[in-house]
C-alpha cells in the first residue's frame, strides 16, 4: 500500500508541474493552450531518446527543456497572431499532430513500440528506496518551479501579463508588445510541461505515443480550473484534488461488485464532469481564488 501512495504522489508531483506551466499561459496570460499534452510529449521523448542513446543525463534533460521551449516558441510565433478560439483549434491540433508523428516515424521515436530501457537517475545510489528518493525529485522540481513562478507573478513582468490578460487594447497602450510577452509566457509554460514530461518518462522507464492523448491536456485544465486559476497553490492544490479523485475512485469497485472495467472507466469520467458542473456553479473562481499579489 504504501508503494501505491508513493507512485499516486509522484504523478500528482507531475501533474502539478503540467498545470503549473498552464497557469502561466492560461492563469497569468489568458492565452488557450490546448495541446499541453505536445509539449509534455516532447520533453519526454527528447530526454528519453538521448538517454537511451548514452547522452549524461544532466545534458539529456537540458536538451528536453530546450526542445519544448523551442516547440512553444515556435507555435506561439505563428499562433498567438490568431484570435483565442482558432489559437485553441491551432495548439489542439498541434498535440494530436506531434502524437501521430510519434507513432508513424519509428525511425527516430520507434513508434507504436515506444522507448524502452530509460535509465532512472541515481538508481545505484538507492536500491532499497528509490521511489521514495524520485518522489522527493519530483516534489524539488515542484517546489522550485512554484517558487520561481511566484516571482515572476509579483514581478513588472508578470504584472504586465496580467494586464495583458485583461485588457490588451489598455496594455498596449502603455507600451507593451503584446506578442512577445505572449511568446516569453507561452515558452515558459512549454518548458515547465517540458519538464514533468522529462519526470514523467523517467519515472516509468517507459514512454509510448498514445501516453500523450488530448484527454492528458482535458485533466490539467480540469485541475487548474478545480484548484484555481491565476493561483500557483491553486494549480497544485488542483493537481492533488483531482488525481486523488480519479485514483480513489478505483477502489469504488470493492465495494460496488459491478463497477468494473469499463464500467469503472465510464464512472470516472462522469464523476469527474459531476465535479466540474458543481464547481463551476459553486465555486467558479475554483477552491483558491487568484489574490492579488
Amino acid at each position: 500500500m504504501t508503494g501505491y501512495l508513493v507512485a499516486i504522489a509522484t504523478l500528482v508531483g507531475i501533474r502539478a508541474l503540467l498545470a503549473l506551466g498552464l497557469n502561466v499561459q492560461w492563469g497569468f496570460t489568458g492565452l488557450v493552450n490546448l495541446g499541453v499534452v505536445a509539449f509534455f510529449g516532447v520533453g519526454a521523448y527528447t530526454a528519453g531518446l538521448l538517454a537511451v542513446a548514452g547522452v549524461a543525463l544532466p545534458a539529456a534533460w537540458a536538451a528536453a527543456i530546450v526542445a519544448s521551449a523551442l516547440a512553444g516558441a515556435l507555435l506561439a510565433t505563428v499562433a498567438l497572431r490568431l484570435r483565442e478560439d482558432y489559437l485553441a483549434i491551432v495548439t489542439l491540433g498541434f498535440g494530436e499532430v506531434l502524437r501521430l508523428f510519434l507513432l508513424n516515424e519509428a525511425w527516430l521515436t520507434r513508434g507504436a513500440n515506444g522507448i524502452t530501457g530509460i535509465p532512472r537517475p541515481l538508481r545505484s545510489w538507492f536500491p532499497a528506496h528509490y521511489d521514495l528518493f524520485y518522489l522527493g525529485l519530483v516534489l524539488g522540481c515542484v517546489a522550485l518551479i512554484y517558487l520561481a513562478l511566484e516571482r515572476l507573478r509579483r514581478s513588472p513582468f508578470g504584472r504586465a501579463l496580467r494586464a495583458i490578460r485583461e485588457d490588451e487594447t489598455v496594455a498596449t497602450v502603455a507600451g507593451k508588445n503584446i506578442v512577445r510577452f505572449k511568446v516569453q509566457a507561452f515558452v515558459i509554460g512549454a518548458a515547465v510541461a517540458g519538464l514533468a514530461g522529462i519526470l514523467f518518462g523517467h519515472y516509468l522507464a517507459y514512454i509510448e505515443p498514445n501516453m500523450f492523448v488530448p484527454q492528458e491536456t482535458l485533466f490539467v485544465w480540469l485541475a487548474l480550473i478545480l484548484g484555481g486559476s491565476g493561483n500557483n497553490r491553486g494549480a497544485i492544490l488542483g493537481a492533488v484534488v483531482l488525481l486523488g479523485l480519479l485514483e480513489g475512485s478505483r477502489f469504488a469497485k470493492d465495494v460496488i461488485p459491478f463497477l468494473t472495467g469499463v464500467r469503472l472507466a465510464a464512472a470516472q469520467q462522469m464523476l469527474v464532469g459531476l465535479l466540474l458542473v458543481v464547481l463551476m456553479i459553486k465555486r467558479p473562481e475554483g477552491l483558491l481564488p487568484e489574490r492579488a499579489p
